[in-house]
């Protein structure tokens, strides 16, 4: 009975609620009109995500959390008790509104029902104010999205966009920096808000003038019987993967300079003979997420003169493209003894990663081979920062700080110049190397 009348009450909700709503919106509307609620709720969230106990929306500090259940659950946040559930009457239906101070980082929540631990999510991010549009910064013009036709991948097409600040100026030559599976960058409400970050960094001189390039994995259906096109369809049979996602880890995950020949010589002098682009390293970044992690490193591992920053959100360093290619003798999981054993590269890196990331009885375990990666970079001295955190594989750690990395590596750029060598900040020098201890198999 109490489920039909949730039901019922969500098929009578009003028009106001017929769209997603934000958490102040929620806040609002359970004080000032709560006969609405529970239509906002059911436009607002997934079904699946109420009844299993995941269902939240956060806009800064503002939080809301809404699940359903026979009994009142006690809500946890970052492990310590949450305001009290409300109950809709007549229904299974809990909810409330919370304030997470804390902005510009990773939370993570739980229920608590009847004593068991249910529902939640590692992986919350709390937004600060430089990820959202504000009053009197200038917004910079997305491009429509641009296909651009490889031959360095035999016919392979490819998805991008540009980004191009408000304060760009075609007689002065402006930064650059490259977002790797950049479709999911270009919403401003979205869960990676980059151009909101970049337009409010840019206005407070935190950052340069920087020109973005988001693009996406390409696509090599419409080759048929190309090398690449048989390589890539050869590995999705072998692994059981589908075309695209073959094309995506043949791009970012293979060890060599290809892909970044690919930017370098197509898609950015592509986008060189539209604007006004510097050509040194110094002013030229690179990230991306997970396979785009690595694939961020590797282009300024394999090039550092056309990239000399980098950042990395849960970055795959494992053995994804390891002896795929009989022409590529390494893997991803080689990069910590590459970095220690072959020549320094003047480059900087933010590395992102969270202790519940991926283990992969084929690939390897993402957070080990992260620390690694910190341990390599700082035994040999490079200008890096290894942000760990408890999240899983997941955007949220990496966008939630994305205003501070971008700061991190941005920090002293001086336009006059062309080139700096990074050196190790003296912070990081006092610190000892990275350490893991085990605290998911008891006390011992």
């Amino acid at each position: 009975m109490r489920r039909q009348i949730l039901v019922s009450l969500v098929l009578l909700g009003s028009a106001v609620a017929a769209n997603k709503m934000t958490a102040p919106q929620l806040a609002d509307l359970a004080r000032s009109n709560p006969g609405e609620l529970i239509s906002a709720i059911s436009s607002t969230f997934d079904a699946k995500e109420l009844k299993n106990g995941t269902a939240w929306t956060g806009l800064g500090p503002d939080f809301f959390f809404a699940t359903e259940s026979n009994t009142q659950p006690s809500l946890f946040i970052d492990g310590s008790p949450g305001p009290a559930m409300r109950q809709f009457p007549g229904t299974l239906l809990w909810y409330v509104a919370a304030k997470i101070p804390q902005v510009g980082r990773l939370h993570s929540f739980y229920y608590l029902v009847d004593g068991i631990k249910f529902g939640g999510r590692l992986d919350v991010p709390a937004f600060d104010e430089l990820s959202y549009q504000q009053p009197g910064v200038p917004a910079g013009v997305l491009s429509d999205k641009i296909i651009h036709t490889s031959k360095i991948y035999d016919g392979m097409k490819s998805e991008y966009w540009t980004y191009v600040p408000a304060q760009y100026n075609a007689k002065v030559p402006a930064a650059l920096m490259v977002f790797q599976d950049g479709g999911g960058y270009i919403l401003r409400d979205g869960s990676r808000p980059a151009l909101n970050v970049i337009d409010n960094l840019i206005a407070q001189k935190k950052i340069p003038v920087v020109i973005a390039v988001f693009i996406n994995p390409g696509d090599i259906a419409e080759s048929p019987g190309t090398p690449t096109f048989n390589f890539v369809k050869a590995y999705s049979e072998k692994w059981h993967r589908t075309l695209k996602d073959s094309m995506r880890s043949t791009l970012y995950d293979t060890v060599s300079d290809r892909y970044d020949r690919f930017l370098r010589d197509e898609v950015l002098a592509e986008v060189g003979a539209k604007y006004n682009i510097r050509q040194d390293a110094y002013s030229r970044a690179i990230t991306g997420a997970s396979s785009g992690g690595i694939c961020a490193f590797n282009a300024a591992w394999q090039m550092p003169e056309q990239f000399s920053r980098v950042i990395s959100w849960i970055g795959s360093f494992t053995a994804i493209q390891w002896k795929e290619d009989v022409a590529v003798p390494d893997g991803g999981e080689d990069y910590p003894e590459k970095v220690l054993r072959e020549s320094k590269r003047n480059v900087r890196v933010w590395l992102q990663d969270g202790c519940e990331d991926q283990e992969n009885d084929r690939y390897g375990s993402w957070p080990l081979a992260n620390i690694r990666m910190a341990n390599a970079l700082k035994l040999k001295g490079y200008d890096f920062h290894f942000s760990f955190g408890k999240g899983t594989h997941n955007s949220g750690h990496g966008a939630a700080e994305f205003p501070a990395e971008m700061t991190w590596l941005w920090r002293d750029y001086d336009p006059s110049k062309t080139s700096e060598v990074y050196v190790q900040e003296e912070a990081e020098k006092s610190k000892p190397p990275f350490r893991v201890s085990i605290v998911n198999r008891g006390t011992q």
